[in-house]
């Protein structure tokens, strides 16, 4: 039986605002295991970065339950389950690229010589081992973000949470550091949990796609991959990944009834 890293059950949140209460999610159930890379995709608005916060314990649901690794997302925040990567680098410009992702390390108290051997062992994850002593704004975009994936798995949490992390850079950048993403979970065996608009990169990348309604943010269909764990870019022509798409684009079509 599959070990259960995320499970979620009637898991709704609420944000009250001047204007009125601002629902969401409603009623999320969802099980992530162990190893599973699993896509979030929906409109704008549809509580998949919200329900990723509720996990990182950055947001506290309303109702229903929430458990990461077995606990609550407060006591796996505190056992360092995760590592978040986010929509930007958020690199700081004063330090190099090995200093930037042994930050983390710092502030657990790791020791200078452990922080130099995780850091060391990322950054050849990554392909950065190269560019260890230029600062941020000497690399690309889509270095950057290879330099922040680095640093959220500096301190090997079993859990990767992605939000949106390639959606600012170009179309081939953003194909190549999905292929570098998914080379990455080949070698490390991690559970990913993954933010994206684009129904193209979900197919790719995911063993699971959960498809999301507008606001309030309800789990539309979730979609189990029957693509190869080794998948070339132009498996994307198959047919077998075109079916897999359709039926990513019958959910969020679904899912417009639940709109308003």
């Amino acid at each position: 039986m599959s070990e259960i890293v995320i499970s979620a059950k009637k898991l709704s949140l609420v944000f009250p605002t001047p204007d009125g209460d601002v629902h969401a999610l409603s009623d999320v159930d969802l099980e992530i295991n162990k190893g599973d890379f699993v896509s979030f995709i929906g409109p704008s608005g549809c509580g998949k970065t919200t329900f990723l916060r509720t996990i990182a314990d950055l947001e506290l649901p309303t109702s229903g339950e929430l458990q990461v690794n077995g606990v609550s997302a407060a006591e796996a925040r505190k056992a360092r389950a995760y590592g978040y990567v986010f929509q930007h680098a958020s690199l700081y410009p004063w330090r190099t690229i090995e200093s930037n992702i042994a930050l983390p390390l710092e502030i657990m108290g790791f020791s200078k010589a452990e922080q130099k051997q995780r850091v060391k062992q990322v950054l050849e994850l990554v392909s950065l081992d190269d560019f260890a002593k230029k600062y941020p704004w000497q690399l690309s975009g889509g270095m950057q973000q290879r330099a922040s994936i680095a640093r959220s798995l500096a301190f090997d949490a079993d859990l990767l949470l992605m939000d949106e992390p390639f959606g600012a850079l170009d179309e081939i950048v953003r194909d190549h550091l999905n292929q570098q993403l998914l080379e990455l979970w080949a070698r490390t065996n991690k559970t990913i949990c993954f933010v994206t608009h684009s129904i193209n990169e979900a197919v790719y990348l995911s063993t699971k796609i959960v498809v999301m309604s507008p606001r309030p943010g309800r789990v539309i269909d979730v979609i189990t991959s029957t693509l190869p764990k080794d998948r070339p870019l132009d498996i994307r022509e198959s047919d077998e990944f075109r079916d897999i798409a359709h039926r990513v684009r019958e959910g969020l079509r679904a899912g417009q009834s639940y709109d308003g």
